[in-house]
């Protein structure tokens, strides 16, 4: 069979190994990670440079990141099945670039918010169509299995991210922490161009016109499956987002952690590394769903311990306890995260580009809600956090478990 005969046919296979696909495809992801979690440490500085009154503002830096790659998925989705995976990884890297260099120079919070929903929309460029290319080579268990495997990686993002800006600001002001996202940014684009072919061979791509995507995104909007999974997925990672929003606040300002917060967040991540790697090693014979459902249960457990320890010890208890309860929460959520947007896209096909953004988008938009619903509420106890996991926690698992049934 000739080769030009084979690509009409499927997808083109990568040139390049397993261990280096998923390091790429982690990497490449890892952009959003590192927006957001290397801008932790410089929240406070942040806020006293550019005169915000309410700190409660600095959150909104972390939580409307999301709203701008709500916009982004719609965008770079439709754009990565018309014009091919690799195209739309580049004009997406280009204008998160741009984003960039407004939050840098910024002056005030809303040239600076603006910066952000930039730099999100750009970044979901490489976002959506990193998704889009693992599913062109895979699909079923075998997908959830290689994105286990780059969760294990991607993961280890959030946990050194924090760090990484605690080090930029120990010596040199926040500013250069964005000037940093410049050059990772171009150094995983350039690998990606040299190792990555593309996976979308132009004969199987879908010219992009607005009868096709409102019938496309019909399909997919009306889908119950696909709508519950994603629904569910963006209320309990709302809850989630609500803590990685204030969790400068949580240990910093109320537990006086200091320069020592890097080192928790860390800790809390290597929880849900955890999890992908276990996720990874057993869904191939267990199944996703089997495991999703133990890990929000797991979820909803863990979020109720916290609530009866918030009232034991008036909103704020001892410092390990709160740790070791949110490790074990987030082992869970781990799981859950390893499975459900692998469930909400396998009646997708080829409408995986398409798929992948509106199903992230709609789930960005139920997280960015639910966080600045929860965010608002905390101030100086945790306890707000821990009834958010269970309230959102609970939605989440009853629009699942419909999803599942």
């Amino acid at each position: 069979m000739s080769q030009n005969h084979q690509t009409s046919v499927q997808p083109a296979k990568a040139d390049i190994g397993l261990v280096e696909f998923v390091a790429l495809m982690a990497l490449m992801t890892s952009l959003v990670a590192l927006s957001i979690d290397a801008m932790l440490p410089a929240l406070h500085q942040i806020g006293t440079d550019l005169a915000i009154a309410d700190a409660q503002q600095t959150h909104l830096i972390v939580s409307l990141f999301f709203l701008g790659m709500a916009f982004g998925q719609l965008y770079y989705g439709p754009l990565s099945d018309d014009k091919g995976r690799r195209y739309a990884i580049l004009h997406g890297l280009i204008i998160f670039a741009v984003g960039t260099v407004v939050c840098m120079f910024s002056e005030s919070l809303v040239v600076m918010l603006i910066g952000r929903v930039i730099q999100a929309f750009g970044v979901s460029g490489p976002r959506i169509a990193t998704l889009a290319v693992i599913r062109d080579k895979y699909e079923g268990e075998a997908m959830a299995r290689v994105m286990s495997f780059i969760m294990m990686v991607f993961i280890l993002v959030p946990m050194i991210a924090p760090s990484f800006g605690q080090a930029i600001l120990s010596g040199l002001s926040w500013r250069h922490i964005f000037s940093s996202f410049l050059i990772i940014g171009t150094i995983i684009g350039v690998w990606f161009f040299i190792r990555q072919p593309e996976t979308l061979p132009k004969s199987m791509r879908e010219p992009f016109s607005w009868g096709k995507l409102w019938q496309s995104s019909k399909f997919i909007l009306t889908h119950k499956l696909v709508m519950f999974y994603t629904i569910s997925s963006g209320i309990i990672f709302g809850a989630f987002l609500a803590y990685i929003s204030a969790s400068q606040t949580l240990f910093q300002q109320i537990y006086d952690t200091g320069e020592q917060f890097p080192l928790y967040f860390a800790l809390l991540s290597f929880s849900i590394g955890l999890a992908s790697f276990t996720n990874g090693t057993l869904v191939m014979r267990l199944g996703m769903r089997k495991l999703c459902t133990w890990a929000m249960l797991g979820w909803m457990l863990f979020s109720t311990i916290l609530v009866v320890l918030c009232l034991n010890y008036e909103g704020v208890p001892p410092l390990w306890q709160f740790v070791s309860v949110l490790f074990c929460a987030f082992f869970s959520i781990g799981i859950v995260f390893g499975n459900v947007n692998s469930m909400a896209m396998q009646p997708l096909g080829k409408m995986a580009g398409l798929g992948a953004a509106i199903i992230g988008s709609l789930s960005s938009v139920f997280s960015v809600a639910t966080a600045i619903f929860v965010g608002s509420f905390i101030h100086l106890t945790i306890t707000p956090v821990a009834l958010g996991f269970v309230a959102f926690g609970g939605i989440s698992f009853i629009l699942y478990w419909y999803a599942d049934k």
